[in-house]
């Protein structure tokens, strides 16, 4: 059984402010889980500690229930595919790919045994002869992963492995992951500031920032209940719009006043906006969520607002178009047959199911 497990873990360098505070997560046996976050959150440093190229200041770290803290990275049964690909340049795939294993001096035999078995799953057979100088990036990462997976380790661990990858490359190199991970059934850790790569690959999200574990759940759960503005803002793409407006009382009803329109708040939401009333809170809703009247099937005059089109972007598929209520700018997904004009004036219906509240000062999520 492949668990990883990290308690209390703190990581700091010459005494400055902690890269890693007091992280507790678990992975378990044959999951798939994605370290999640923006530049210098952490991650990599997690990541780095659970393969012992890092020690940890405080915490215990466990593999397979074993405390690894003392264990050289070595011993670990742990293998890392690095974003640089990390190929010696002199040796052929073949070479490469079987170059940990002559170390643990295995037979010649189990070695090519091995390094067949694992160019077949990667569909790299026919390069086993290559240098790394002759082959493309999407077929030196595929080295990467088979010189990984030739060890047969309890645990892999990837370092933003496509980020230095083309964008359709990088897509058929995601797939090509997660057909991996289906094939061999090991337990996996993969960093990434990606959240396309996040939602896409991980059993579970595992959102960091400024070395804090902010929320760590299934990307559907991640995506649909936030627990702060910052996560909600950073999965999604195009990202959750914000607006600052109040809570107020109306007619019985609470409604959100942004100053130039004011939308009405289900009343199911009420219980923990009570407390909010006539103070100023965050609303967020996702681009997806707010529609054209022409086209919305849920309008009503309370959930209906008056924007002029700022900007209109053509994706193929879909349109974004940026609206404009004269105190904010948000972003909505359209259909591509709807393109209103730019300057226009259009109205706009929220889904108000779907929308979330967040506290000014701490950003936790209300509702």
């Amino acid at each position: 059984m492949a668990q990883v497990s990290l308690k209390n873990v703190v990581k700091r360098y010459n005494n400055d402010a902690a890269a890693v505070k007091n992280v507790n997560l678990g992975v378990e046996n044959k999951e798939f889980l994605v370290l999640l976050g923006p530049s210098g959150c952490g991650k990599s440093t997690t990541l780095r500690m659970i393969a012992g190229l890092e020690s940890p200041t405080e915490g215990d770290i466990y593999i397979a229930d074993r405390w690894v803290n003392n264990v050289p990275a070595k011993d670990r049964n742990i293998a890392m595919v690095f974003q640089n690909y990390a190929l010696y340049p002199h040796m052929n795939v073949y070479e490469n790919m079987a170059f940990a294993l002559k170390l643990r001096n295995y037979s010649k035999i189990d070695i090519e045994k091995r390094v067949k078995e694992a160019a077949q799953i990667l569909s790299i057979t026919h390069l086993l002869n290559r240098k790394p100088r002759e082959l493309s990036g999407g077929e030196r990462q595929r080295v990467a992963v088979g010189r990984a997976i030739v060890r047969k380790p309890l645990v892999f661990l990837f370092d933003e492995p496509l980020s230095n990858l083309d964008a359709k490359l990088r897509v058929q190199m995601r797939t090509e992951i997660h057909k991996l991970h289906l094939k061999i059934q090991t337990t996996m850790i993969y960093v990434t500031h990606d959240q396309t790569e996040a939602m896409t690959l991980g059993d579970r999200i595992a959102v960091m920032k400024d070395g804090n574990l902010l929320q760590l759940d299934t990307p559907l759960n991640v995506y649909n209940n936030p627990v702060n503005k910052f996560v909600a803002g950073f999965i999604g793409s195009p990202p959750m719009n914000f607006m600052k407006g109040k809570i107020i009382k109306k007619n019985g009803g609470l409604y959100f006043n942004e100053g130039n329109f004011k939308i009405r708040i289900l009343e199911e939401m009420y219980p923990k906006l009570n407390n909010y009333i006539e103070k100023e809170v965050f609303c967020g809703f996702r681009p997806e969520n707010v529609y054209d009247k022409l086209f919305a099937s849920n309008s009503t005059p309370e959930n209906t607002v008056a924007v002029t089109c700022d900007v209109l972007e053509t994706m193929g598929s879909e349109n974004y178009v940026y609206l404009s209520t004269g105190k904010h700018i948000f972003v909505a997904v359209v259909d591509a047959t709807n393109m209103p004009s730019i300057g226009s004036m259009i109205e706009v219906v929220f889904d108000m199911k779907r929308v979330h509240f967040f506290d000014v000062s701490t950003e936790a999520t209300i509702v």
